[in-house]
């Protein structure tokens, strides 16, 4: 599939040039701060040195200060609180991390996570009569509950009292709960609007730690949850997020809770012999340093896994494990789910794309909607990932579960599917979610009206371009701008992630020095060059761009965008570009 190059607007010169000399950094990353909003020392000090007391106040959260009289209500009462949440990983590491807080302090509190299948996302009429029956008088939802209108006022008829801790945007009507806690909300004046939902955990348990004069230091032990969930949820990695999910990684890459490090372990880790850190009796050390990107592709789908196949209660179970020999035996159990849930994602994957090449009108369509009743619920909002992927539009994925047909949307870059969702309002039960990522249900009744709305909609909002992927470039670049100083500096822009993107970067002009290969399945590894400007071949590795290896190894001239990123082989690193794709330009004479 075609991709369009996109040149990020460049920053004022005169403020670059004064960035570059004050930092003593090369011009070029002196751009990508100011691209970043950074045009000051002070700025950048900030942003390379992300520091725990640059947190918000956590009062500053509308109804923060209700939530925290409630609960130390509660306590002196002797309540027994129940923590819920949903069964994703940002639910479930919100739930591990505010019970385990509690825990520490107040014995009446247990946890509760909906089943997906009986009792689908969110809040539900079975999760309010279990705490009823087992005398629960006040429930902390978290990641879930702020359009849980009816619910709240069923379980106020039941004697149950809500918290609300959620970060999806409300609806016009709040839920009449104790507090609600939602950054989102229209008169909520929180400096930080993008919190995970285990971001608004921390920040209530930071409010309650505040209050009772529990020491930050052991506050902070929490992170490693808190960036999973920054990772896992796609949430933007700037502001407060960034702080948390640097200090999150540090955690993670030194000493991370047994729960995680049995999930690394299972995510096929490679650790060193050598400068081992010791954890819980276990010694290791990651080969590498573990980034945003490890977690999004290795440690979440295997915490996700368990709710997709089994129940999310054993992920909270293997969060909350407090020795390393517990939670491998509930690490190894979820990674067998993990393994499940891939093969019945790539079964499903494949069933879709084959019902999309059979219906003829698909190619007019500007969205993707398919539905099978027997496609497995657990895995319907990765395969709608897959088909976003292959076929670069708006998709939504449904199946049938409790006499209603479910569903998971997911976007394409620039195009809000919960406003798409939100148009079609009438037609839905339920819905909810995020500008690139929501949920869906509906009566099979309403399925082709809602096909035909949602289709409507999208192609009178949606521009062609949009429905081209997008390689958007921070800059260009000469080879010879690329050194170990260079990259030392760019590391520094690290956790990379939604807001804080890996820069990428454009060299026009370029040749292979002469090493074009074919590697694996359809890798193209070669060295390029300036053909008219001093400097080394720089290794390359372009991942399924093996269709340019003919014209390149022709001696053809190419344009690249990339990423900069350090290789490590037999023990010694070195610099290398990642080739996200290339244009072939013409043949050098």
């Amino acid at each position: 599939m075609d991709k369009r190059w996109v040149i990020k607007p460049q920053g004022d010169d005169k403020i670059i040039d004064e960035l570059a000399l004050t930092l003593d950094i090369d011009k070029n990353l002196a751009n990508l701060l100011v691209q970043r909003g950074i045009e000051t020392f002070e700025q950048a000090r900030d942003f390379f040195r992300p520091d725990l007391t640059l947190l918000h106040d956590p009062f500053l959260m509308k109804d923060m200060d209700k939530a925290v009289t409630r609960i130390r209500e509660a306590f002196s009462k002797d309540e027994k609180i129940l923590i819920y949440g949903d069964y994703d990983v940002d639910g479930t590491t919100a739930v591990a991390l505010v019970f385990t807080f509690i825990q520490q302090f107040y014995s009446k509190v247990d946890f509760y996570i909906p089943d997906r299948y009986s009792e689908g996302y969110g809040i539900s009429i079975k999760g309010i009569d279990f705490a009823a029956e087992n005398g629960f008088t006040l429930i902390l939802a978290l990641d879930c509950g702020i359009k849980a209108i009816e619910k709240i006022e069923y379980a106020q008829s039941k004697g149950v009292e809500f918290i609300i801790g959620d970060h999806h945007r409300p609806g016009d009507e709040l839920p009449k709960a104790c507090a609600v806690l939602d950054p989102k909300r229209a008169d909520c004046e929180y400096p930080y609007k993008e919190l995970s939902g285990c971001g608004i955990g921390f920040k209530f348990c930071q409010a309650l730690a505040q209050e009772t004069g529990f020491p930050f230091e052991k506050l902070s032990k929490f992170l490693d949850l808190v960036v999973v969930s920054i990772a896992s949820d796609i949430v933007p990695i700037t502001g407060e997020n960034r702080i948390l999910a640097y200090y999150g990684l540090k955690l993670l890459n030194t000493k991370p809770r047994p729960g995680l490090e049995a999930i690394l372990q299972f995510s096929n880790i490679r650790r060193r012999d050598l400068s081992m850190v010791s954890t819980n009796g276990n010694s290791f050390l990651f080969s590498k340093e573990l980034t945003i990107s490890d977690l999004v592709f290795l440690v979440g789908p295997r915490i996700n896994a368990a709710g997709r196949i089994e129940s999310g209660k054993n992920s909270v179970e293997l969060l909350i494990s407090k020795d390393l020999p517990a939670a491998n035996k509930i690490a190894e159990q979820i990674n067998k789910n993990n393994t499940e849930r891939k093969n019945l994602d790539t079964l499903i994957t494949q069933q879709a794309l084959e019902m999309i090449t059979k219906d003829v009108t698909q190619s007019e369509h500007r969205t993707t909607v398919v539905y099978h009743p027997d496609w497995h619920k657990g895995v319907i909002g990765i395969v709608a990932s897959r088909l976003t992927e292959y076929y670069y539009r708006p998709t939504i994925v449904l199946s049938m579960s409790n006499e209603l047909i479910t569903g998971s949307a997911r976007s394409i870059k620039d195009f809000d599917i919960y406003d798409a969702i939100d148009s079609c309002s009438d037609l839905l039960e339920h819905f909810g979610g995020h500008k690139y990522a929501a949920g869906l249900s509906l009566k099979p009744e309403n399925l082709e009206a809602f096909r035909t709305r949602f289709e409507e909609y999208v192609s009178n909002s949606i521009t062609k371009d949009q429905l081209i992927p997008e390689i958007e470039i921070d800059s260009k670049l000469k080879l010879n701008s690329i050194s170990s100083k260079f990259y030392r500096v760019l590391k520094q822009f690290a956790p990379f992630g939604p807001g804080n993107m890996s820069p990428v970067f454009e060299t026009e002009g370029v040749i292979d020095a002469g090493h074009a290969k074919i590697v694996g399945n359809n890798h193209l590894k070669l060295s390029v060059v300036h053909p008219d400007i001093s400097g080394y071949p720089i290794s390359s590795i372009g991942f399924q761009l093996g269709q340019y290896y003919t014209d390149i190894n022709k001696g053809m001239c190419f344009d690249i965008c990339y990423h900069v990123e350090e290789n490590e082989w037999n023990g010694v690193t070195s610099l290398q570009l990642n080739l996200k794709d290339i244009k072939i330009l013409a043949a050098k004479e």
